[in-house]
């Protein structure tokens, strides 16, 4: 069995805070606090979080606002512990297998302009470029592109 066999999706919930700040703090500079995430579960109807388990372990989550007919991927991250393992690619797979079973027709997301990696994982799975938002990223002023698919 290969690392990716391995590895186990569930819906996340306010109880696995600790595991998303884990994750969320060690992927990203400028990372979301806590308070953005217990909003995101207890205020937000439209949120759905994804978590990738191995081992018993949260090593990924991925978090998408379903509405309508729309996805809008808020945040997707892989613990760089077990970045290289392909795990970002099957936690997206499985984040679009459930919005599509959600009735979810389209998704988007924005990405830095600079991040080849996540970009080349998108268009692997139909993510096309759409616009650029201008210094959307606040912590350097990075432009973001914003990718869509039909699903």
């Amino acid at each position: 069995m290969n690392l990716e066999e391995s590895l186990l999706f569930r819906e996340a919930t306010v109880a696995d805070l600790k595991s998303i700040m884990n994750v969320e703090n060690a992927a990203f500079t400028v990372p979301w606090t806590e308070a953005a995430f217990r909003n995101e579960f207890i205020i937000n109807q439209y949120a759905y979080y994804l978590l990738a388990v191995h081992e018993e372990q949260v090593v990924g989550y991925a978090g998408v606002w379903l509405v309508l007919d729309e996805g809008h991927i808020t945040n997707i991250a892989i613990h760089p512990d077990y970045q290289g393992n392909h795990y970002g690619e099957a936690l997206l797979r499985e984040m679009i297998r459930v919005a599509k079973e959600r009735g979810i027709v389209r998704m988007t997301l924005e990405v830095r302009v600079s991040n080849d990696v996540a970009q080349g994982l998108y268009k692997k799975l139909g993510f096309q470029d759409g616009a650029i938002r201008k210094n959307y990223y606040p912590d350097t002023k990075e432009d973001a592109l914003v990718m869509w698919v039909d699903l």
